[in-house]
């Protein structure tokens, strides 16, 4: 039995708002990466897009039936959108990323493999992208720098790169951690916090080659503060038991 004919062991879940350029690209390239590597399924989730993202998608649609979508009836921003394409996915591992090709498609087996190898994947709660060298403005840049030390210096994640959205975990995983608009950015510390073991791969990264950027420096540097001291307080709250041994009754 081929590897398309089987039920997916991988969801692809990409949130879109406004990429409707970028959409057949992606998917392409997305098919090709994964083709004969894991069973997959696409999943987009456009965020409220008004550029006919959705139109383009049900054409694709028609042409891919590994592909499927949700649509946000309002824009309810990136980890919503992440987090409706989890819900939706049909795989037991989840993998996401950007929906406009600056990450890489052809990355998404390194973090596959990466996954699958390790010799403790029990243990595995996330494999995240690290950007090798970024390929954005120089103010989107250096808000990115600035937020990344200081979330590094509080939260201690020992990630440098914790925006790129080339991520893969175990979908019940991710259900379980608490849903708020920014997740997206804070999943190494979140998934550190329950227990699971944090693996980094680094990845490329690409300019935007068409449409425009939905991020500036206030809607990423300083909306992100208030999100890093609730998950400081969050983890600071947290406490891990331990193994858990079931009791049996004397006789």
């Amino acid at each position: 039995m081929s590897l398309e004919s089987t039920s997916p062991a991988l969801s692809v879940v990409v949130p879109a708002m406004n990429e409707r350029e970028n959409l057949a690209p992606l998917i392409d390239e997305i098919r090709r990466a994964l083709e004969g590597v894991v069973a997959f399924e696409i999943l987009y989730v456009d965020d409220g897009s008004d550029d006919g993202t959705d139109e383009e998608l049900r054409r694709l649609m028609a042409g891919e039936p590994r592909l499927r979508a949700l649509r946000h009836q309002r824009r309810a921003g990136q980890s919503a959108a992440v987090l409706t394409g989890v819900r939706g996915a049909r795989a037991p591992l989840v993998a996401t990323l950007d929906a406009d090709l600056q990450n890489d498609g052809g990355d998404l087996p390194k973090l596959y493999a990466a996954w699958r190898d390790d010799p403790r994947r029990e243990e595995v709660g996330l494999v995240a992208g690290q950007r090798t060298r970024r390929r954005d403005s120089l103010s989107k840049r250096l808000s990115s720098r600035i937020a990344n030390k200081v979330r590094r210096s509080l939260l201690q994640d020992d990630t440098r790169d914790t925006g790129c959205g080339l991520k893969l975990f175990p979908r019940d995983l991710f259900l379980t951690l608490p849903a708020f608009a920014g997740l997206h950015r804070f999943l190494p510390a979140l998934v550190k916090g329950t227990g699971r073991r944090v693996l980094l791969v680094e990845v490329n990264h690409r300019p935007r080659a068409a449409g425009t950027t939905k991020y500036g420096l206030w809607n990423r540097l300083w909306v992100g503060i208030g999100d890093l001291l609730m998950i400081w307080w969050l983890l600071r709250r947290r406490r891990q038991p331990g193994a858990v041994t079931p009791l049996a009754a004397k006789d």
